[in-house]
């Protein structure tokens, strides 16, 4: 025990291509510039090329705020990942996931994510590369949902992310299967930055039941009932119909029996 409470995290490892830079932005009154976007091509999900960007960002003109769910099995949507993308109102939009930071040849399990076997990176990415690798390589179910926030809280929740991505550069972090992974820091900035405070639920460990208790407390933007909901904000089909348009972001947010191009 004593071994294992000195061992620290390291943002100094042979990282796999897509884990190999971590994000991190300059914030100079309403413009933010992010380094170190990811922008990765995919030809499946363990075939890709990786480029990284710089892009600026005007604050004031951002607009919106989505939380989408990616449950891994079909039978039961309790394992899941999440992650939140963030709108502008020139039609950009910048995800930000929460993840494992793997080196090359590692493997995540739960077991191993209790273990302080992986560091903690925030992906930084373009909207289309978070999105197509889960929907149209990995083919996992994705549901993009709209938040419930004005301008001013999307911008708190933005900037809040970009400034724990800053932080995790600086000081790195383990990843942890329950208490440090993708729901629960999205969990703690909400709370830092809404008045609709997330409260501790089950369904936060099981991450793939997180929208049902969103939307139980108003955090998604409609007035659907739940299992409508769920169907009108499952995006896979858009994702693979629009996979190379250049306005995939706007695409995939159309109801899924549009056809219209």
């Amino acid at each position: 025990m004593g071994a294992w409470s000195l061992v620290r995290p390291s943002n100094r490892r042979d990282w796999t291509p897509d884990n190999a830079r971590t994000a991190w932005a300059e914030f100079r009154g309403d413009s933010v510039i992010v380094h170190n976007v990811r922008n990765a091509r995919y030809t499946s999900a363990e075939r890709y090329t990786v480029a990284w960007e710089d892009r600026a960002y005007d604050l004031r003109r951002l607009r919106s705020a989505w939380y989408a769910v990616e449950p891994f099995e079909k039978d039961w949507r309790g394992p899941a990942h999440t992650f939140v993308s963030f709108g502008f109102d020139d039609g950009r939009f910048l995800a930000a996931s929460v993840e494992v930071r793997k080196e090359k040849g590692e493997q995540y399990t739960l077991l191993k994510g209790m273990l302080k076997r992986f560091e903690l990176i925030y992906v930084i990415a373009d909207e289309r590369d978070a999105v197509a690798l889960r929907t149209n390589h990995r083919r996992d179910d994705v549901f993009l949902y709209p938040v419930r926030a004005t301008p001013r809280q999307a911008r708190a929740m933005f900037t809040d992310v970009l400034l724990r991505a800053n932080a995790l550069r600086e000081r790195p972090e383990f990843y942890h299967t329950v208490a440090n992974n993708c729901t629960s820091n999205l969990v703690r900035h909400v709370n830092r930055v809404s008045p609709r405070r997330v409260p501790w639920s089950p369904r936060t460990l099981v991450p793939g039941y997180s929208d049902e208790l969103a939307y139980e407390l108003g955090l998604i933007d409609t007035d659907l009932p739940f299992p409508q909901a769920r169907e009108r904000f499952r995006i896979n089909d858009n994702a693979l119909r629009y996979a190379d348009a250049p306005d995939f972001s706007l695409r995939i947010r159309q109801p899924p029996t549009s056809h219209a191009r």
